[in-house]
């Protein structure tokens, strides 16, 4: 199976931590030039440092901030003037809670952050790959996309939007040749979990390594995630081994079952 990358330029965003570093380190590993964009200068300079030249790729970094709408939509206008072969779409949140409780600038922020700031990326970068005749689009969401997850409302319900986007836009794109899917993480040792961890046990009066276990217990393998096995995926379906998968939502979840 041919997973290599070499001579694709590949944008990943919230590529500082977690999966999205993750993603990042491994298909510069393979051959891409990568694009970090995230909000935090200082992550980037560190993790473009960490990226595999070994091709003479040269990596480089957009410090934008999905939070801010028309600051995004200025910096990408400003640093994607060149087609590239691939799109991660990457971005964490929100918070955790009941959906009754959750007010409407909840769901305002989240939309805007998940799915709005997608969309900018996709029309900003789509047209360049129509250029080049092909391309990959590939949205890293969440395993409550299928199976929703207690304590998540609002991220269940956005993350939902953003894949029905994602598999609208793979029937509008695939004529060109570029195809649109989901990773669907889920529970994943990530600095995010750890919060959604610690949160949980406060409101529950348990210890964090409680909820963890019972995480654990509710997946067929009966352990959480690593970072790389999902970057592996994403990976996976960036390269031209995935050229014929459109369209679809992959879980990465370690056979989830439960809550």
């Amino acid at each position: 199976m041919d997973l290599d990358l070499s001579g694709k330029k590949a944008v990943v965003c919230g590529s500082t931590d977690g999966i999205g570093k993750a993603t990042a380190l491994l298909m510069a590993k393979r051959g891409a030039e990568i694009t970090l964009v995230a909000r935090n200068e200082g992550k980037l300079k560190a993790t473009l440092g960490e990226l595999s030249v070994a091709e003479g790729q040269n990596h480089s970094t957009v410090c934008a901030d999905f939070n801010d709408i028309p600051s995004l939509k200025e910096k990408v206008k400003e640093h994607f003037t060149k087609p590239v072969h691939i799109l991660v779409n990457n971005s964490g949140g929100p918070h955790g809670g009941p959906l009754i409780d959750a007010q409407e600038e909840e769901f305002r922020v989240a939309f805007e952050r998940l799915l709005i700031a997608n969309q900018i990326m996709a029309q900003t970068i789509v047209p360049g790959m129509k250029e080049l005749g092909g391309g990959r689009i590939i949205n890293i969401i969440s395993t409550s996309v299928k199976q929703v997850i207690p304590g998540l409302g609002v991220s269940n319900t956005i993350r939902g939007s953003v894949a029905q986007w994602a598999k609208t836009l793979a029937l509008e794109l695939g004529e060109f040749g570029i195809t649109v899917n989901n990773v669907l993480p889920g529970y994943t040792s990530t600095g995010r979990l750890d919060e959604l961890a610690k949160s949980k046990a406060e409101s529950l009066a348990v210890t964090q390594a409680d909820i963890e276990a019972q995480w654990a217990k509710n997946t067929s393998l009966k352990r959480l995630g690593k970072p790389e096995e999902i970057a592996s995926a994403v990976a996976f379906l960036a390269s031209d081994a995935a050229s014929y998968i459109n369209g679809h939502d992959v879980s990465v979840d370690g056979g989830r079952f439960g809550a």
